[in-house]
């Protein structure tokens, strides 16, 4: 009998056993339907989760080690069965513990790689019990190609492990762990093989022969200089002659404005070598004299006139003021002054917020307006009760006199001025 017919005459016999089938049967496809649900929006979950912001090449590492992991796991299997003994679930609970162990060190060391930046001890143990692993799974071995292979897998995991522990590192760190003083690419340069930088073939073969030409030349002032023979002079006319003839054909010195101003520049640093030794640089951390000086004296006339609420003019505004006459500003229309009024306003609002008070140059610069035009708008803004708080705060607390950009000024509470001086609220 075809089995449709068995199923019908087995329906037509037990109509009630078949409803309860059939139940059962619609019970278990929604079960099974909130089930595939609930894994695919787990996968996808683990998938955005884990996946996703991860670089391609990272999931195939991690791909690829849990392929090497489950080859040497396939090995330890093996191994406890022919040469341990084990068997059933002594043999399913205790093959797997040095991957296991592999594993827990990897994880470990990946944590303390993100806090310390060193993967510590732990690294040193993926490494120990992978090679322990390899070794053990090679043993049980049926062939020479079956062992070099059960001996490469783990050692494969490792180095994939330890190459994306690199990469994280790198991308954590910003840096490599080691730099060698011994490269190819630093003995490459040193024997003169490769270019440190990123210069073609042509702008280097023209620095050399521009550099020909001015050590040509201060060979020969310095023979003319010394009173040396006629002889010795026109040897070194003649190089210069020829360095200069070479230059002139291979570098367009004729003809190339920045070549000659490159070949002036070397021909002038040395030519005023000796002018090295008279220099006097000023030391570095030591403070100016004379500012000590000028600021004392300028503190009670800037504490008057901030006390009294007037606009208070930059250094620069003020020499420039007193020497000459300010140049009228260009006449523009409405609209092109509306709209160059708002992006000054909005470049000093962006920089009153991050504690800065613009100097009257620096709105100009950045906007691109005359700069009567910017002093205009700066004595009017910097009345306004944030600029000038950050004024008085300087003046107050740092000694920062109103000479144009100031520092960041870290204030507990904010700072308001009522009648002139200072108030917190």
């Amino acid at each position: 009998m075809p089995p449709m017919e068995k199923i019908t005459a087995f329906m037509a016999d037990h109509p009630v056993g078949t409803a309860v089938i059939c139940v059962f049967a619609l019970i278990i496809l929604i079960l099974g339907y909130f089930a595939l649900r609930a894994a695919c929006r787990t996968i996808i979950t683990l998938y955005r989760r884990f996946a996703a912001p991860r670089p391609p090449e990272d999931i195939l590492t991690i791909v690829a080690a849990t392929i090497a992991t489950g080859v040497s796991a396939q090995g330890m299997w093996r191994f406890s069965g022919d040469v341990l003994g084990f068997d059933g679930p002594l043999r399913l609970l205790l093959f797997a513990f040095i991957e296991v162990a592999v594993i827990t060190s990897a994880v470990r060391a990946r944590r303390n790689m993100r806090e310390n930046y060193s993967a510590g001890i732990d690294g040193i143990a993926v490494w120990v019990f992978t090679s322990l692993s390899a070794v053990l799974s090679s043993m049980d071995a049926r062939s020479l190609p079956e062992a070099l292979f059960r001996l490469a897998a783990p050692l494969v995991a490792a180095w994939l492990w330890e190459r994306g522990m690199a990469i994280e590192r790198h991308r954590i760190t910003g840096r490599a762990r080691i730099n060698w003083r011994v490269t190819p690419e630093r003995v490459m340069v040193r024997i003169g093989l490769a270019e440190a930088g990123d210069r073609t073939a042509g702008e280097v073969d023209a620095h050399r022969r521009l550099t020909r030409v001015a050590l040509a030349a201060k060979r020969a002032r310095a023979l003319r200089a010394a009173g040396a023979s006629d002889r010795k002079m026109r040897a070194a006319l003649r190089k210069l002659d020829r360095a200069m003839d070479q230059a002139v054909e291979h570098t367009g010195l004729a003809v190339d404005s920045e070549r000659q101003e490159a070949l002036l520049s070397q021909i002038g640093a040395l030519y005023n070598t000796s002018a090295l030794i008279d220099l006097s640089p000023p030391v570095p951390w030591a403070p100016e004299e004379e500012e000590k000086q000028a600021e004392q004296a300028a503190r009670p006339v800037h504490a008057v006139l901030l006390a009294a609420g007037a606009p208070l003019l930059d250094d620069e505004d003020d020499e420039e003021g007193g020497r000459e006459a300010v140049e009228p500003a260009p006449p523009v229309d409405t609209a092109q002054r509306a709209a160059l009024m708002r992006a000054a306003r909005q470049y000093w609002d962006r920089e009153i917020e991050r504690r800065f008070v613009p100097r009257a140059a620096d709105i100009a610069h950045e906007i691109g307006i005359p700069l009567v035009t910017a002093r205009e708008y700066r004595a009017l803004w910097k009345l306004e009760p944030k600029a000038h708080a950050l004024l008085e705060a300087a003046y107050n607390e740092h000694g920062i006199i109103d000479t144009g950009t100031f520092p960041a000024i870290t204030t507990p509470e904010s700072v308001v001025t009522v009648n002139g001086s200072a108030a917190s609220r």
